[in-house]
């Protein structure tokens, strides 16, 4: 019994300032969280506001390439907007752009045609289509599951956004 109580008498100090240390610890944590958070956020909202964000692939219109197994899974891409903003867009590259149908949804489809191209369409209009200066042609792999040029015909610079 007296042992026991020696041994409790030894380890109260030593537990009271080990929780002492922990508690400082925490707070430095704390704090290195707190600061880090104030420094990243801004760099990510300008990161994604200037050069690049993460979109959501929903729908049929870019199958195979984009959500091959269909269904309830969404493939996710990085787009570029740097790209854009430099008019480096060329065929074959993946564009997201403002719907014209629906102005608060994005649509995602590829690039066919640059401005001064003759596309051979597939149901617009006219058979064929000169694209016209600061816009492009853009179709979704998956041909007549797709709103794209088909549709509401060239799409202008503006409103997109490039994914390489």
């Amino acid at each position: 019994m007296v042992l026991i109580m020696l041994i409790a008498t030894l380890y109260s100090p030593l537990s009271s300032f080990l929780m002492a240390q922990q508690t400082t610890a925490g707070r430095r944590y704390l704090r290195a969280f707190v600061s880090g958070f104030f420094v990243a956020v801004p760099v990510t909202v300008t990161v994604l506001d200037r050069f690049a964000y993460v979109a959501r692939v929903e729908g049929a219109s870019m199958q195979p390439f984009f959500n091959p197994e269909g269904g309830l899974k969404s493939d996710i891409v990085l787009l570029n907007r740097w790209s854009v903003r430099n008019y480096q867009v060329q065929r074959g590259d993946i564009v997201s752009i403002v719907s014209p149908k629906n102005p608060q949804q994005k649509i995602i489809k590829r690039v066919i045609g640059l401005e001064g191209d003759f596309i051979r369409t597939l149901g617009y209009k006219n058979q064929y289509v000169r694209v016209p200066d600061g816009h492009f042609w853009i179709e979704g792999d998956h041909h007549g599951h797709s709103l794209d040029s088909n549709s509401f015909g060239p799409a202008t610079w503006t409103s997109s956004s490039c994914h390489r």
